[in-house]
């Protein structure tokens, strides 16, 4: 399986950093506003737990999950997630509850936890630099399914970045994040 070799140590990195964000946050930063204008940080924080929760579930070829309210507990359901995607059946085949093939799918939890720990340092004023493997196929696959994640929302409209900006500027920049964006 060359998706699930070369994609679970990026994943399992991206959610490490992610994770690690995450157990810094304190309670008085939970209100802070984030690059993701939805979400102030604990916003951001439910969602990540919904991400692990829900990828989860479509890793066992399950269905898609409620989001639920902030629990505090993302580092526990990620640590799930990634024994979920570390099995070899969980690449196979096409997703009953996204439509979607499973690489796919993976890679959308790449992305997720690339951008989002980004998210999270920026509105905690935490350092975060990602993996430069993980961008690149982020930015590759995002590039690829930008049109159809911003029809389902996932992204918001682009903002404009040189060209030659780094790889992770247009990463964020493609999915409608400001990469100079400050609380």
């Amino acid at each position: 399986m060359a998706a699930m070799e070369d994609m679970m140590p990026l994943m399992t990195r991206a959610t490490e950093r992610t994770a690690r964000l995450v157990r810094t946050v304190r309670q008085e930063q939970l209100g802070l506003p984030t690059p993701c204008a939805e979400f102030d940080v604990e916003g951001l924080l439910t969602h990540l737990e919904w991400v692990a929760e829900l990828f989860e579930s479509l890793a066992h070829q399950g269905p898609g999950v409620e989001r639920g309210r902030y629990a505090g507990d993302f580092p526990e359901r990620a640590e799930r997630t990634l024994a979920a995607w570390s099995r070899s059946e969980a690449w196979e085949g096409t997703s009953p509850a996204m439509g979607l093939p499973m690489t796919t799918l993976a890679h959308m939890y790449l992305v997720d936890m690339v951008v989002h720990g980004w998210d999270l340092a920026r509105a905690t004023d935490q350092e975060y630099e990602p993996e430069p493997a993980a961008v690149t196929r982020a930015l590759h696959f995002t590039g690829q399914m930008v049109e159809m994640g911003r029809q389902r929302g996932a992204f918001g409209p682009p903002v404009a970045v040189p060209d030659d900006a780094p790889p992770f500027d247009r990463l964020l920049g493609l999915i409608g994040r400001d990469p100079a964006w400050k609380p």
